[in-house]
């Protein structure tokens, strides 16, 4: 007789990576979730989840609190992923956590540039990232979401560019700058080229979001669904393992943001979000409402939106100092 060995379980990270795939939460979110679950078993001594309760999981969070002193954000960012870790992957209802305070949050402006400074940045990028920094700053995009950005989505004769999948899995439309349609269309052609070499060497095709990979067969090899902004070489899927070609990585624009600010002199600790922040804050400034604004950005709530509404209490709130009327 022959007997076979039952098989093991998935490990319990492998668990939470499949259960955010079947969420169809984004790379970041399954990376960031299974960061802080690793790092709560490695502080409780490698010890599983599941033999653990409400006092690991307080005592975790209270070093992170005190010990570490995490910002707000990243405080509330690792309860999220231990809460989905137990309820998501483990079963546990974890009801008493509702009572943990996160530290409070501090309220920030965001940094903004005028539109000299903007245009101090944007001389300083060269080739494709200035016109990313331009597509940023003109659209209001987020950079994961221009990065991504597919050929499909961008009308030129409506001049729209349809933003898919955005911040809470939501789609919408912002504007194509007019100034930008030619240096775009150019861009597109470039992106065709590789498309042409790649289904000339028969590779894989892009990567689709969610289950459409499995649904539409040959969609990721049609030009509609290739990359705006493609990579100039392949890697390795990190989900399928597949070796194809990706969008461009969004850590080179970081950088070539960082490198255009310091090139540019300004004192401004200015990033790819702050041209987000300065194209909503400028919009604001030329009159345009505030529901638009909250459109175009893809705010769910227009109270997120309302925090550029600062720029219209220019100089204090709107007061006149008394340091300027006096008589010269």
């Amino acid at each position: 007789m022959s007997s076979t060995l039952p098989e093991r379980p998935p490990k319990l990270l492998d668990q939470l990576r499949r259960r955010v795939r079947d969420k169809h939460y984004t790379l970041s979110t399954e990376r960031t979730y299974v960061y802080w679950a690793r790092w709560y078993i490695r502080f409780h001594g490698l010890r599983h989840p599941a033999d653990m309760g409400p006092e690991e999981i307080r005592a975790f969070l209270s070093y992170l609190n005190n010990e570490r002193q995490v910002a707000g954000a990243t405080f509330r960012q690792a309860l999220c992923a231990l809460l989905f870790l137990y309820k998501e992957v483990l079963g546990i209802e974890l009801p008493w956590i509702d009572g943990v305070e996160p530290p409070k949050r501090v309220a920030k402006r965001p940094t903004v540039l005028t539109q000299t400074e903007v245009g101090l940045v944007l001389a300083q990028l060269e080739g494709v990232y200035q016109l990313i920094g331009r597509l940023l700053y003109g659209t209001g995009m987020r950079l994961m979401e221009c990065a991504q950005l597919r050929i499909k989505d961008v009308d030129f004769q409506r001049r729209e560019i349809m933003v898919r999948d955005g911040k809470g899995g939501k789609d919408r439309i912002t504007m194509l700058p007019l100034s930008l349609v030619q240096p775009l269309q150019a861009q597109v052609a470039t992106a065709r080229r590789l498309y042409e070499g790649d289904r000339l060497c028969r590779r894989p095709g892009v990567m689709l979001p969610h289950a459409l990979e499995r649904k539409y067969l040959q969609a990721g090899t049609q030009l509609g669904w290739f990359w705006v902004f493609p990579s100039d070489h392949e890697s390795t899927d990190p989900r399928s393992d597949i070796i194809r070609r990706h969008h461009i990585y969004p850590q080179t624009i970081q950088r070539a943001v960082k490198r255009a600010v310091l090139a540019a002199r300004l004192t401004k600790p200015a990033s790819t979000h702050t041209l987000r922040h300065s194209f909503a804050t400028h919009l604001l400034e030329a009159g345009y409402d505030i529901r638009t604004v909250q459109e175009l950005l893809g705010h769910a709530d227009v109270s997120t939106t309302m925090i550029y509404s600062h720029v219209l209490n220019k100089g204090g709130r709107g007061v006149i100092s008394p340091m300027d009327q006096l008589a010269p």
